[in-house]
């Protein structure tokens, strides 16, 4: 299987070309921070998104287990970090999504198709839990903003909520979907979501576990179609279109996803540079068509706690939010406690019901600032 490795971008102003060798760039070359880019313009009166200290969470301890003593109990722990991981790109993503007032521009449309892709990444990865008799745990374990990916995966990052603004593209959205570096024996080397899911693949081969149809979905989830694993083949074809739809090949930015689309850090790339990416001569670099940076929502990063003393409305809105949030949360346990797709469904529903109360926070100012205030994804444990 090829390795993924990071592609250092162009200059959002000039077009810089990409070079083959840049865009394969060399682990020497990539080592160091997640992604490699030019200087964010930073929107005065913004937080910027912070780097929280790097951990050593429960998929770096996972990958540190030698080959030989992986076994069931070490899939289903990594498949349960699997599941943290893939949702808790969701909410960020909505708020990126949820700020843009128009969804018919180019930049809305590729986080709606990201964020389908995230849903569907999810469904996969709780299938294959419950096909080694797992039971993927979604409200215990939902991420808490702002806070470092689950697991220790790119360490230092920290995802935050926000409305969509470049630095959020670029220390987030980016961020969360950069490629990986091959792993060494150095402790302090990140480790991208890619390079788990190859280490994740290894062992489900190596291993070769019986797997279980019971209480596995199908269901159509956006422009994908959610299917039960039954085989080592299927397990491997799944783990793929997770890896390429989020980060792509080593081969090339665009080659990659089964479904036509560029693979999701290449398309957050485009927002932040603002033109598409294109290959002219063997070179890559964003200078195709525009992608011009859209009118948004100014929501206001959420601090550590959520919002302290919001006025009425937004209180009230708040609480009907994480109510229905929290909805969501024991709907998806359920789906697959229980093999039921209307529980799956229901789930879908409440996401979108998510959506109305999200932007009319997102048009609620904050007092003193020219910021509004925005969804903090709470939950009571």
């Amino acid at each position: 299987m090829a390795k993924t490795e990071r592609s250092p971008e162009g200059s959002a102003d000039t077009g810089v070309p990409l070079r083959r060798r840049s865009v394969l760039a060399s682990a020497a070359l990539a080592a160091g921070t997640p992604v490699a880019l030019a200087p964010v313009a930073h929107t005065p009166g913004r937080p910027e998104a912070h780097r929280a200290p790097p951990r050593r969470g429960t998929a770096v301890r996972l990958v540190a287990v030698p080959a030989e003593r992986r076994d069931i109990a070490w899939l289903r722990s990594a498949l349960q970090v699997a599941v943290e991981i893939e949702f808790a790109t969701i909410p960020p993503y909505l708020c990126g999504w949820w700020s843009v007032r128009n969804r018919k521009c180019d930049a809305a449309r590729l986080i709606r198709r990201i964020v389908s892709d995230e849903m569907y990444h999810l469904g996969i990865v709780c299938n294959l839990l419950v096909a080694l008799g797992g039971r993927p745990r979604i409200r215990a374990s939902a991420p808490v903003y702002p806070g470092p990916l689950p697991g220790g995966v790119h360490p230092g990052v920290e995802v935050c909520l926000s409305g969509l603004t470049k630095p959020f593209v670029h220390d987030v959205m980016m961020a969360i979907e950069a490629p990986g570096v091959p792993l060494t024996d150095s402790a302090d080397d990140p480790l991208s979501i890619g390079l788990f899911y190859e280490q994740l693949l290894s062992a489900f081969l190596a291993v070769a576990p019986e797997l279980h149809t019971d209480r596995q979905l199908h269901e159509r989830i956006g422009e994908d179609t959610l299917r039960p694993v039954r085989t080592l083949e299927d397990v491997e074809e799944a783990v793929e279109i997770i890896k390429e739809q989020g980060e792509g090949t080593s081969h090339s930015p665009a080659d990659a996803p089964r479904d036509g689309h560029m693979a999701h850090y290449y398309a957050f790339a485009e927002i932040y540079h603002g033109r598409q990416l294109r290959e002219t001569g063997g070179e890559w670099g964003f200078t195709g068509p525009p992608v011009p940076f859209p009118d948004v929502r100014p929501m206001a990063r959420v601090p550590a706690g959520g919002w302290k003393n919001p006025p009425a409305e937004a209180r009230h809105l708040l609480d009907a939010f994480d109510e229905t949030y929290a909805g969501v949360l024991d709907a998806l346990d359920t789906a697959w406690a229980e093999g039921d797709r209307d529980s799956l469904r229901t789930a879908v529903r409440g996401m979108r019901r998510l959506q109305s109360p999200g932007e009319e926070l997102m048009d609620i100012p904050m007092a003193g600032t020219h910021e509004t205030y925005g969804p903090q994804f709470s939950v009571r444990r």
